[in-house]
């Protein structure tokens, strides 16, 4: 159930921004649509530049308006600027939003700024020239005690659990042995690192070629994934993942079961197999990937997207890249474009024009969101 805390004035309001995301926004713009008086969820922007700030106001004032049941929003923005005893930053900015905002049927309730040196409303005519005393949003209104304090900014925890050397390596020979059993089984060179002296060609092992009968059913083997402890991953569990996820054909098949259902699973992987043969992909499941359809369950995706960075991690460098787009496309699903940008960065860095980190950087680029993010969830039954 969701948390209602009520503000009595800017200053608590702004103390319960932070909350809201789950970090301190730093260099960005954040707006919060409202419905009637009650905030519904917020977006947090980078800060345009100058140039820019009419483009930007009317395609963030666009993004609220896809809220159907929006009809207010208030904007405030966390900057390193500084009032310096003169009027607040980023005036012009504020003014086209509000533009924007009149010219779109919307009402701007208020446009607040977090300054390095103090806070203040454009819309209070008591603002002292220097700004508030930032003192002031450290006093969170009655009921803000149930939701947890953050720290760091919007970047923050994008990095990859660091798993010790000794574990790496295990799922790095792992990954060797899973691959020469895989050519063995399916007849088909798909190793996808570079052969080692440790690993006698003339045997296969027998733990791998386990693993590789137990992708024989996918879908179960990806739900049952979503089980596994993330810190205790077994290596030649984690080799399979880590290959499959490196394959298009299989991870576009975890994409849409883990942002599905198990049956979805099933119904993408007969997909591709048809595919395969000559028939069209329903739209239904390619939509998927571009943030279209049914709502995920949001705790599926961060599950999933828990599962994918600690095989990211895992993962030999140079077969890092499908994992790394995986998650980049689960922390956009989810919403965090920030860190689904870092992932799909980290990708393209290993594997130049990778196709599904180019794709996400794209949406990111773009500010495009999941059409999911502008419906509310379906009730509980």
């Amino acid at each position: 159930m969701s948390t209602i805390v009520k503000a009595a004035d800017a200053a608590e309001f702004l103390s319960l921004v932070p909350r809201m995301l789950g970090y301190v926004p730093a260099r960005s713009l954040v707006m919060i649509p409202f419905a009637r008086s009650r905030s519904l969820g917020a977006m947090r922007f980078d800060l345009p530049a100058d140039a820019d700030i009419d483009a930007f106001a009317s395609s963030a004032i666009g993004l609220v308006c896809r809220l159907p049941d929006a009809d207010a929003v208030a904007a405030v923005a966390y900057t390193d600027a500084r009032f310096d005893g003169e009027r607040m930053p980023h005036p012009a900015l504020f003014e086209a939003l509000e533009r924007r905002a009149d010219a779109s049927g919307l009402r701007m309730t208020d446009a607040l700024c977090v300054a390095a040196d103090g806070w203040g409303s454009m819309f209070d005519p008591g603002l002292p020239r220097g700004g508030r005393p930032l003192a002031e949003l450290e006093v969170a209104p009655p009921g803000a005690e149930d939701i947890d304090d953050v720290d760091g900014d919007q970047s923050s925890g994008a990095e990859l659990p660091a798993p010790g050397l000794v574990e790496t390596e295990r799922v790095g020979r792992a990954l060797l042995a899973f691959a020469r059993a895989a050519e063995v089984l399916c007849g088909d060179d798909i190793s996808t690192a570079e052969p080692s002296d440790s690993v006698d060609d003339a045997r296969v092992d027998p733990q791998a070629l386990a693993a590789v009968c137990g992708l024989e059913d996918l879908p179960g083997f990806f739900e049952d994934a979503l089980e596994w402890r993330v810190d205790d991953i077994v290596p030649y569990d984690a080799a399979a993942m880590v290959w499959c996820l490196a394959r298009p054909s299989l991870r576009d098949v975890a994409l849409v079961q883990w942002s599905g259902t198990f049956d979805d699973g099933d119904r993408a992987l007969d997909a591709q197999l048809r595919w395969e043969s000559g028939e069209e992909y329903p739209a239904q499941l390619a939509m998927r990937m571009w943030g279209e359809g049914d709502r995920p369950d949001p705790d599926r995706l961060e599950r999933a997207l828990a599962l994918t960075r600690r095989i990211a991690a895992l993962a030999p460098r140079e077969s890092r890249p499908g994992a790394l787009a995986m998650c980049a496309w689960l922390a956009w699903g989810l919403g965090l474009s920030t860190h689904a940008d870092s992932y799909a960065r980290e990708a393209c860095a290993i594997e130049p024009e990778h196709g599904l980190s180019e794709i996400v950087r794209s949406f990111v680029q773009a500010g495009h969101l999941p059409d999911w993010a502008f419906r509310r969830p379906a009730p509980a039954r």
